[in-house]
């Protein structure tokens, strides 16, 4: 096994969502100091809560961080998210179990139904009638699951180097590309007896193999010494989404849609974010060409430029679909997928795929996922 059974569930989607910047990683992470912080109660779970930014008339952002089984604390390794606040309210919050959402009732359930409804109780807490949802890895299948559960209250989804809708399709090139890296984590691991620490060094190999710049990773690693890792959180929801699959619900979706990939990210290949972006009426595209799994981290200045003019514009949601919709060949976007565009019907690219096979091409025969790599 190339991973610990452990690490094989947690690492694919973890993201983690550039400091070539002012400020290294640690120097960063000390200057996001939330406005307020608070518990979100329910019957199951306390969910904490930070948010970051003074209010304002933008619709507030919610944060939702990948794993599954890690706190938000990786996406706040730089200044980006600081940025972002600059002009509305950000909240991160932590997922059941994890990070400072520890009180949670025996027996309550660790499924992607349960972090669906926790997301709502962060939302309904706060009182937001809707708001700008941006999912990171994991996070954005939890984003796409969300809002397929609750339409009315998205103003507007940003999928960040997202899971793909259907795990059990979702191609990955880790193995392929990294074969000395696991071949290191296998021997690391094999001598190490504690369970938590096996899977923090299967999680530390992971992120060795997720950046474009090995300078960066070098720098990121360096900077976080705790990315709240629960193994028994991570293996139990990846059991729950494993036979999840939310292609159905995306040319449903009427808000408007961003969906970012870094070009070189072997974690989550850019072609599941082309066939999420080609499922969704109107969404847009953008490849940022030298980032892996962390555009945010790798390429921080034009993550916020992207990210910010995309929440400003206050550009009209994509019509509902035809019923009798044109095949999907005629809904490509432009030749230019580096840039953000929305898809225009006057190009096609490829020849017609019905949504329901989107997910199904890659490379050939679609690779199953690792059942234990979530």
């Amino acid at each position: 096994m190339p991973f610990s059974k452990t690490a094989r569930r947690l690492l694919p989607l973890i993201t983690a969502s550039t400091v070539v910047l002012v400020f290294q990683a640690a120097a960063a992470q000390a200057q996001l100091v939330p406005l307020s912080t608070g518990i979100a109660h329910t019957p199951n779970v306390d969910l904490a809560y930070e948010i970051y930014g003074a209010p304002s008339p933008a619709t507030t952002v919610i944060a939702v961080n990948g794993g599954p089984g890690l706190s938000h604390i990786y996406m706040l390794q730089n200044d980006v998210w600081q940025r972002l606040a600059r002009n509305r309210q950000v909240v991160f919050y932590d997922q059941r179990g994890l990070g400072k959402s520890t009180r949670v009732a025996p027996h309550a359930p660790q499924t992607i139904d349960a972090q669906v409804a926790d997301l709502e109780a962060v939302r309904a807490h706060l009182h937001l009638a809707q708001v700008d949802l941006v999912g990171d890895s994991y996070g954005g299948l939890l984003s796409m699951a969300y809002a397929a559960a609750h339409p009315e209250h998205i103003h507007k989804l940003v999928l960040s180097d997202s899971a793909a809708p259907n795990l059990s399709i979702m191609k990955r090139n880790l193995d392929s590309v990294f074969p000395d890296v696991i071949a290191s984590e296998q021997q690391e691991t094999a001598r190490l007896t504690d369970p938590q620490q096996r899977a923090d060094a299967g999680l530390r190999a992971h992120f060795r193999m997720i950046f474009y710049s090995q300078e960066l990773c070098t720098r990121y690693l360096a900077g976080v010494s705790d990315l709240g890792l629960n193994p028994a959180v991570g293996e139990a929801v990846s059991k729950s989404i494993m036979a999840l699959d939310l292609t159905p619900a995306l040319p449903n979706f009427r808000f408007p849609t961003l969906v970012i990939n870094g070009r070189f990210d072997m974690n989550v290949t850019p072609l599941v974010a082309w066939n999420i972006a080609h499922a969704i009426p109107g969404a847009q595209l953008v490849y940022f060409e030298k980032s892996g799994h962390l555009p945010s981290y790798e390429e921080p200045d034009r993550y916020v430029s992207v990210v910010d003019t995309f929440l400003r514009n206050d550009a009209p949601p994509p019509s509902p679909p035809d019923l009798n919709p044109a095949p999907l060949s005629h809904q490509r976007g432009s030749s230019n997928p580096s840039t953000t565009h929305p898809h225009q019907p006057s190009q096609p690219t490829a020849p017609a795929l019905p949504t329901s096979k989107l997910f199904e091409e890659s490379n050939g025969k679609p690779e199953r996922t690792r059942q234990n790599r979530n």
